[in-house]
């Protein structure tokens, strides 16, 4: 047999001597040093004037400038100060999310081992340079982009670059990436790429190429405003024109359409908007889903298509050994992890052979398990640990086993043989792929069966390992030599000892699926919301997965990434589907199919863990990440991290995105109620040419706008979810649709404003005003004013349990009542009564306390309210069931 020096140990004769002290240097002056390109840092002062000048901002300091020119100045320092810490909120939201290409270089070791002039020594691991020799040892992470030339049982993590849950194992000529780390083994390896040339780097490049989509929310809110802003606009023009009409001066009429104009411009939307995303992502990591991004609260709830990872995701990401197989039967433990809480199920025979395979299988790993603060974690490659975990689970004591009869002899696993073995007193003991290690067995009518058994459980989407010994008396052992010192093996390479086995058994092993994957999928599924997997790991093992989670059926569409179409409508319309898993894909194809299903019009959702999903999570409409098991890349590139790892979160984060959606609609409703009852005594006073006083003036319409309605708004922005959103497909169409329109415009603005302009009326009758008399100018309206201001703000009262649903009245909800929205209009009606009764800000706000009847009829803006929108409700209810009557009877 022949021998060569193990990495480090110098054999001029075997093991290379590596660069010169010269070379090296030379070769580091000419490609430069070992590190992934720094990104350049986004400018905080850019970002924080682009969260100070986007539309609505913009329309907001235009409010507040004008609010100065029209002699407001408390108003306009109100708007300017809204401006400023909702900018500063989101600057400090983006600039977090920005940083994720600087995670990359976190992931390189500092220092690192490599062989140089034929000496051992530890240099930073930025003065690699291409030639150098790298040693490796187990626990290494891996420094730059490698081929190795020695390999010694190397097993290899790459699951940040490739998304493979199983590490690897690594022959001669292989080639090692950046970023990875050696779980098992050792080896030596030349350096091929550094720095910029390195695979990590290219990754980084992606991550940092790829633009983050805007979000739904963004573009309906820009529509809103645009729409609103047009309003305010025209109507402040139309009423300069009308005050210039009338023998206004130019001057006063300017400031009156000025005063008009911002009264129009929803000053408090926006707080309110970034208010109730806050609370939802609030409510969302209460479910474990920390939102890292606040617009992402409701993408989530927009969600038309997820693309899931299957390790970690749908899966536990822990290998368990699920079933032992030997001649005796079939032994099946129903246990998840590391941890020793297992079923074991089986006959009697079959169970204790399935104890000796798995002492066997334990004999012949390295790996070990133990318990952190009750977390079992498994130490070593994940299949021997959970060998390891399996066998404390039917009560083995490997610890004595070990003390009584230590390992004498290992020869470790190779990937040329993909066996591994060791010697035990007299005992051979061999682990490997079946292929690999029923051939050497001795035949027996038992190997059929089992090479039928592994097409089996290998169909089941199961990894299978095979486990065989024999006698090494026949070799010619001594009698009482100590194990390994004269074990008649002295010249055999490992393919000699590895012969005339007898086949022990068969262990399956699975990652089991999540308790509540599979209900999580059919959620997904009743909501509207396609699913499809995107992984790295093998196209049967994703299969076997997918048909547990109830992804596909048995004839459901695996494709691998090679095998994707490169023209991107013909990717999307591929993948455009119920059901669908891509196996063994590249970050290059998660960034082609987010791109694809996007350009069909889908709101696309993407997981991942690993560096290689990075770019992906970037590009997606919503990237989500794994808190425990994901890296700080990963982490770093997503909207949404999800703090237990477990998909059914996502789900229950769908439902919290649809309810803040609901919520952004509810409050919209509630202001445009308000804004149809401000606006209606200034179109009565252009109508009148100026001859019928205005009930209410700018001041009280802003204090209306930012007083008394911001707290029912915001209470109505922490609505909790509708249980039956998942029912429903995800919502199309605008923020600001025909039903809310006509809704506002129909129905609730008008009650509001009638009643409004009545008890103004009526009020003005019992302070003596009479049908063609002259109206009361100055003091005398105020206390007429604050009827018509007190109907509004009791309007609004019920407005906001009206706006809690938009087909139910408030008293047939079935859901508990909003306690912060009891809260909300209490102080609404606190601050309506100082409003009327402190006279400093009744007199700025030009009212007074009403009159018994004014305010009489100012109180039935509640019954009113609450009247008309219960048959508004109604009727729509009928006409929907009329529709699917109809529907029915055409089938």
């Amino acid at each position: 047999m022949t021998t060569r020096a193990a990495p480090g140990q110098t054999d001029p004769a075997e093991v290379p001597a590596g660069l010169n002290v010269a070379e090296a240097a030379a070769r580091l002056a000419r490609d430069g040093r070992n590190e992934l390109p720094a990104p350049e840092p986004p400018s905080r002062l850019r970002l924080i004037i682009g969260q100070m000048t986007h539309f609505f901002a913009l329309l907001l300091w235009v409010a507040g400038a004008l609010a100065l020119v029209a002699g407001m100045p408390q108003i306009g320092i109100a708007i300017f100060i809204v401006v400023i810490v909702n900018g500063l909120f989101a600057f400090a939201q983006e600039y977090r999310a920005e940083r994720a290409a600087e995670r990359l270089r976190d992931l390189l070791p500092r220092r690192v081992t490599v062989l140089r002039s034929g000496e051992r020594v530890d240099i930073d691991a930025s003065e690699l340079v291409v030639g150098d020799l790298v040693v490796l040892e187990a626990g290494d992470r891996i420094s730059a982009d490698l081929c190795a030339i020695e390999a010694h049982a190397l097993l290899v993590d790459s699951s940040l670059l490739t998304g493979e849950s199983v590490p690897n194992s690594l022959d001669e000529g292989d080639p090692l990436f950046a970023g990875t780390f050696v779980v098992e083994g050792e080896g030596l390896a030349v350096v091929t790429a550094t720095g910029v040339g390195t695979r990590l780097a290219g990754i980084a490049a992606l991550t940092t190429a790829a633009k983050r989509p805007r979000t739904p929310l963004a573009v309906e809110l820009d529509r809103v405003v645009r729409i609103v802003a047009v309003i305010a606009i025209t109507v402040g023009v139309l009423f300069f024109v009308i005050s210039m009409l009338i023998g206004q001066p130019a001057s006063d009429g300017f400031l009156f359409a000025i005063g008009v104009t911002v009264a129009l411009v929803p000053e408090g939307l926006l707080p309110t908007v970034t208010l109730s995303l806050a609370m939802g992502a609030q409510a969302m990591a209460k479910r474990n889903a920390l939102v890292r991004r606040l617009e992402s609260v409701e993408t989530l709830g927009s969600t038309t298509f997820i693309c899931t990872d299957k390790t970690g995701t749908l899966t536990r990401n822990e290998m368990t050994v699920s079933q032992v197989w030997t001649a005796a039967g079939i032994t099946a433990l129903e246990g998840q992890g590391y941890g020793p809480e297992a079923t074991v199920t089986g006959e009697a025979a079959a169970e204790v052979a399935a104890a000796a395979v798995l002492l066997a299988g334990a004999r012949c790993s390295t790996a070990s398990i133990e318990s952190i603060e009750g977390v079992w974690l498994a130490h070593g490659d994940p299949m021997e640990a959970a060998i390891v975990a399996a066998a404390d689970r039917i009560g083995l004591d490997l610890v004595a086993d070990h003390m009584a009869r230590p390992v004498g002899r290992r020869f470790p696993f190779d990937p040329r043989r993909r066996r591994a073995s060791v010697v035990v007193d007299d005992e051979l003991v061999v682990k490997g792929a079946p292929d690999a290690v029923l051939p050497r067995c001795s035949s027996d009518p038992s190997n059929s069966t089992a090479l039928a058994e592994v097409d089996r459980l290998a169909a089941l989407g199961l990894r299978v390992l095979a486990v065989a010994h024999r006698t090494l008396g026949a070799t010619g052992t001594a009698t009482g030599a100590a194990p390994g010192e004269n074990d008649g093996l002295e010249g055999m390479d490992a393919d000699e000892v590895e012969r005339d086995l007898i086949l022990l058994g068969l262990l399956a092993f699975e990652d089991p699926l999540r308790p509540h994957a599979a209900d999580a999928v059919r959620a997904c599924r009743q909501a509207g919301i396609r699913v499809a997997m995107i992984t790295g790991d093998h196209p049967a093992t994703a299969r076997a997965i997918a048909i547990q989670a109830g992804l596909i059926d048995q004839d459901g569409l695996v494709l691998e990434g090679a095998d994707l179409p490169t023209d991107e409508a013909m990717l999307g319309a591929l993948l455009d589907r119920e059901g669908v898993v891509i196996a063994r894909v590249s970050p290059e194809d998660k960034l082609r199919v987010a791109g694809a299903l996007q350009a069909r019009g889908h709101v696309v959702a993407m997981t991942g863990d690993g560096v290689n999903d990075g770019p992906a999570l970037r590009k997606a409409d919503i990237g989500i990440a794994m808190g425990r098991s994901g890296t700080d890349v990963a982490r770093e590139a997503a909207d949404l991290v999800l703090l237990d790892d477990d998909f059914s979160t996502i789900v229950a984060a769908v439902a919290q995105g649809r309810a803040t959606f609901s919520n952004i609609r509810r409050f919209l409703t509630y202001h445009l109620t308000d804004n149809v009852a401000e606006l209606t005594p200034f179109v009565i006073w252009a109508i009148s040419g100026g001859r019928f006083p205005l009930a209410i003036g700018v001041l009280q319409v802003l204090a209306l706008d930012i007083g008394t309605d911001l707290l029912p708004a915001l209470a109505l922005g922490a609505e909790p979810a509708n249980p039956k959103s998942l029912e429903q497909p995800p919502r199309k169409g605008h923020l600001l649709d025909a039903p809310i329109l006509v809704r506002v415009f129909g129905v609730l603005g008008p009650t509001e404003a009638f009643v409004a302009m009545t008890s103004f009326v009526v009020a003005l009758m019992t302070l003596g005003w009479r049908p063609g008399d002259d109206f009361p100018t100055g003091d005398a309206l105020y206390p007429a004013s604050g009827a018509a201001f007190a109907a509004i703000v009791l309007g609004q009262m019920a407005n906001a349990f009206a706006c809690r649903s938009t087909s139910r009245p408030p008293w047939r909800l079935d859901r508990p009542i909003n306690r912060l929205l009891v809260w909300a209009v209490a102080i609404e009606l606190v601050l309506l009564v100082v409003s009327l009764t402190f006279v400093p800000l009744a007199d700025l706000l030009g009212q007074a306390w009403p009159p018994l009847a004014g305010g009489l009829v100012a109180l039935s803006a509640v019954p009113a309210l609450l009247a008309a929108d219960a048959t508004h409700k109604w009727v729509r209810r009928r006409r929907a069931e009329a529709r699917r009557a109809g529907l029915d009877s055409t089938r």
